[in-house]
């Protein structure tokens, strides 16, 4: 096996992924400097890399796998018919509230595309010019100064997973 440097290519991997778990446990401060979250704590060795939650989420945040998490504003995202929930999430704790959700469904990108972006656009957002990220399929959305919605889908074999999130007031999270 070849090694760069010192490191070999599994260390270069774990090496990366604690990079992107670094730059995920981080927010920014109004200066733009990145300032560690509490809520996340990294551990690594050259085989295992872990992230864990704190001990005490928020009551206001929650998050769920294979189903839509309690709470979820469903008017302000709803889930496309005929789509299965994968992962939800939702924090009011905070103002811009925000939620995600990770969904699939049998049909085609540009069906996906359409029901969700008639869907914001009945509620205000407006559309961003653009339409992908590179070769993915991505849109985003919004409405007065402060309120966002990106949307993404990759298809593949006739099934599109897409991600919705929204950045939103607290109110408009219904």
């Amino acid at each position: 096996m070849t090694a760069i440097g010192n490191f070999k290519p599994a260390g270069l991997a774990a090496l990366a992924a604690i990079g992107a778990l670094t730059l995920a446990a981080c927010s920014q401060t109004p200066s733009g400097q990145a300032e560690p979250n509490p809520s996340t704590s990294v551990t690594a060795t050259q085989s295992t890399l872990t992230a864990s939650p704190s001990p005490s989420p928020s009551p206001n945040t929650s998050a769920t796998v294979g189903a839509v998490v309690e709470g979820f504003p469903q008017q302000l995202l709803p889930l496309m018919p005929g789509a299965t929930v994968v992962s939800s999430s939702f924090d009011k704790a905070k103002a811009p509230a925000t939620a995600a959700m990770v969904g699939s469904v049998k049909a085609p990108t540009a069906s996906v595309l359409d029901f969700y972006s008639k869907t914001l656009e009945g509620q205000g957002f407006k559309a961003v010019p653009g339409d992908k990220v590179g070769a993915v399929a991505s849109k985003d959305f919004v409405r007065g100064d402060n309120e966002t919605v990106n949307l993404s889908v990759v298809e593949a074999a006739g099934v599109s997973t897409f991600t919705i999130g929204a950045n939103v007031a607290v109110e408009s999270a219904k």
